[in-house]
């Protein structure tokens, strides 16, 4: 049996109540000191688990008693949902929601094991200096071999060098490339890059990751406020219906008006249910995005989209970029790898030196083979170069610098690219400023333009015209003020992707200031 309570019946409550009292989501939820989000979900019943001190903050802000508001049956529901139940909703700050982003993240994991791949290539280039120690014992039988067997008081057995029908042999060496034209040098200068490489890749994929946990997480609050804002166009063109219905009895309205501010409550309807679509799915990417299941309940610790403004300064943000950008490392390291390119190709006209030891034993019979008389030594250099090898090292070479001078070319691209993004990113802060800057008066000003609506109708002044146009302005200039703070929000962390600067730093320097 489900004990979960009906939050339908507690959300139409606590609407019923709310609109009873003319008091918007947004007011509740100062009243209540609660924050936009949760007042928003527990009227549409998404809230699943609402505790008793959240209902109890409505309650009171309604100066009624909880069980007033959700009925005795549903406080032992509660009671029980909580008692035996631990899905309790997760409250995320932007933070948080990039550190588990970070740590849940396929592609980052992916990335830190490709780290793990370039440290042991450094390793395996490490020991191309290092000798190479060998251990060795074999057997052989032979039909017939050289007969060479040597006196009795002779210090050695002639036939460790030539040879025993049956052989028997056990011994070390010992093998050193002293020189082999730099190839070494530049295959291990090549992997401590490649290193250097996967880090800047791994910080690049970290950028990514924040900004599209920034994207979301501004674009959740986005979703809410207009959701907040129609569900408020809804209820007020609602509220005016009822006044227009009231009067329509009282004989002191027309039809027109009546049918009018009632075709104008279905028509905002569609517009609500796209508000409600729109959380769902931005909702779903964002739990995707953080690795949890659909089913989890997430809410966000931020209340509304807020933002603080920054002075734009295009120069520095482009030095900034050029400097700190994991793209323009990788184009540096790049350029760096074909540089150690070249000279692995040039070492093919090199001389190649190496030196080489060993020490074994030799003899027909097991029993008597480690003494003096059966052992042997060697140690050895050999130089080698190569003459002529087919115009081989001479096609890596021309290669190499070919590589070499696309990796430059590449990197000039990028610092053109980066120009036009830092320039992109100045413009789209300064026109979501100039929005923002614009909306501010006019949300206040289109407040107290429907209020002026609405008294001069209900003096029968004003028209019924007059106040749908009045709230549709309001929430006109409402949804305009919001989108502004968003695209602002979105033109920052924009500009924060192309300069390689994270979020981690952003609040550790606002906690210092």
């Amino acid at each position: 049996m489900d004990k979960r309570p009906n939050h339908n019946i507690i959300g139409s409550n606590v609407r019923n109540l709310r609109q009873k009292r003319g008091i918007s989501q947004d007011r509740l939820s100062k009243l209540a000191d609660l924050s936009l989000n949760t007042v928003v979900k527990v009227e549409s019943g998404k809230n699943l688990n609402p505790t008793i001190k959240t209902l109890y903050k409505i309650a009171k802000s309604f100066n009624v008693k909880v069980d007033d508001l959700i009925g005795v049956v549903l406080i032992i529901c509660i009671f029980f949902t909580y008692a035996y139940s631990g899905d309790n909703p997760v409250t995320l700050s932007l933070l948080d929601a990039i550190t588990i982003a970070f740590k849940n993240n396929k592609d980052i994991q992916i990335q830190e094991q490709e780290i793990t791949i370039a440290k042991a290539n450094i390793m395996g280039a490490t020991s191309e200096f290092l000798p190479k120690l060998n251990a060795e014992t074999s057997y052989t039988h032979r039909g017939a071999v050289l007969n060479s067997a040597s006196p009795p008081t002779a210090k050695k057995d002639v036939r460790i060098y030539s040879g025993y029908k049956n052989d028997n042999e056990v011994g070390i060496s010992l093998n050193e490339s002293i020189y082999n034209g730099g190839a070494n040098i530049a295959n291990f200068k090549q992997a401590k890059t490649g290193l250097t490489e996967q880090e800047e890749t791994l910080r690049a994929k970290k950028l990514d990751t924040e900004f599209e946990a920034k994207r979301l997480y501004y674009g959740l609050l986005l979703a809410y406020e207009a959701e907040r804002i129609t569900q408020e166009l809804v209820d007020n063109a609602n509220q005016h219906y009822q006044e227009v219905k009231n009067k329509y009895e009282q004989g002191v309205s027309s039809r027109f008006d009546l049918l009018q501010s009632k075709v104008q409550v279905s028509l905002y309807m569609p517009e609500l249910v796209k508000a409600k679509n729109a959380i769902d799915l931005i909702l779903a990417d964002f739990k995707r995005l953080l690795g949890f299941k659909m089913k989890d309940d997430v809410a966000l610790q931020d209340s509304r989209l807020d933002y603080s403004a920054i002075e734009i300064k295009e120069e520095e943000f482009l030095k900034y970029a050029y400097l700190n950008s994991p793209e323009m490392h990788l184009k540096s390291l790049g350029i760096d790898m074909s540089k150690w390119s070249i000279e692995m190709a040039n070492s093919g006209w090199r001389p190649q030196v190496s030196a080489d030891a060993g020490y074994s034993f030799r003899s027909d019979r097991w029993n008597d083979m480690f003494n003096a008389k059966h052992d042997n030594w060697y140690a050895g250099f050999s130089v080698g170069m190569s003459i002529f090898d087919g115009f081989s090292t001479k096609a890596k070479v021309e290669a190499a610098k070919a590589r070499y001078a696309q990796a430059n070319l590449s990197k000039e691209n990028l610092n053109d690219q980066i120009a036009v993004d830092i320039r992109r990113a100045c413009l789209d802060l300064g026109q979501a400023q100039a929005i923002i800057n614009s909306q501010k008066d006019s949300v206040a000003e289109a407040r107290e333009a429907l209020n002026i609506a609405n008294i001069s109708y209900d003096n029968g002044e004003g028209t019924n015209l007059d106040v749908l146009d009045a709230q549709l302005s309001l929430s006109q200039a409402e949804k305009n003020l919001a989108e502004g703070i968003y695209d602002y929000l979105m033109a920052k962390a924009y500009l924060d992707r192309i300069m390689g600067e994270v979020y981690f730093k952003e609040v550790k320097d606002e906690k210092k200031s």
